[in-house]
């Protein structure tokens, strides 16, 4: 699974480089990839009553959202940077779950400010929080261009220089 965050961003330059990652992941035979868009979900703010770490959700949005994240064996995540972090959308859509991130291996294509490493590095201190397993680091901020206002599949490149390597039993991205 892709993550693409900025779901309430307007210029979402996020959607092109999530379908861009997507179609490298679709290369693989050794594992089955779905983007899923956080905006699909129209999730509010944390709106449960009771904590995630119980797993007693009342809104439909939410029950939503946990099939949805529990069905996979991992995530890549597309994120961009703001203000030194994550954007908030991504955030609230992590915090509105626990169980069904458990175990579940996280890798992570950034973009942004020095090329989102603050925003991973922020979002990986956060899903060790839900008990996730990241995979090993690759910097490649020379991998994208820089993005301008809404970015276009044409103005992604097509090499394949992208590549990630995990440190976990998981398969990345492999659907149950």
């Amino acid at each position: 699974m892709e993550s693409s965050s900025e779901a309430r961003d307007p210029g979402r330059n996020g959607e092109a480089v999530a379908k861009w990652v997507h179609e490298i992941a679709k290369e693989r035979t050794d594992a089955e990839f779905e983007l899923v868009d956080i905006k699909d979900f129209n999730l509010p703010l944390l709106d449960e009553p009771l904590p995630p770490i119980m797993g007693q959700y009342s809104r439909p949005h939410t029950k939503a959202w946990a099939a949805k994240i529990g069905s996979f064996d991992g995530y890549v995540f597309v994120t961009a940077e703001y203000n030194h972090g994550v954007p908030g959308a991504l955030k609230n859509a992590i915090d509105f779950l626990f169980r069904e991130w458990n175990d579940k291996a996280a890798g992570f294509v950034s973009y942004g400010g020095a090329g989102g490493a603050r925003a991973v590095e922020q979002l990986r201190l956060v899903l060790a929080e839900v008990q996730m397993r990241r995979c090993a680091t690759r910097s490649c901020s020379r991998c994208l261009p820089t993005l301008k206002t809404s970015a276009s599949s044409s103005r992604l490149p097509t090499t394949r220089n992208l590549s990630m390597q995990c440190s976990t039993r998981s398969s990345l991205g492999a659907a149950h």
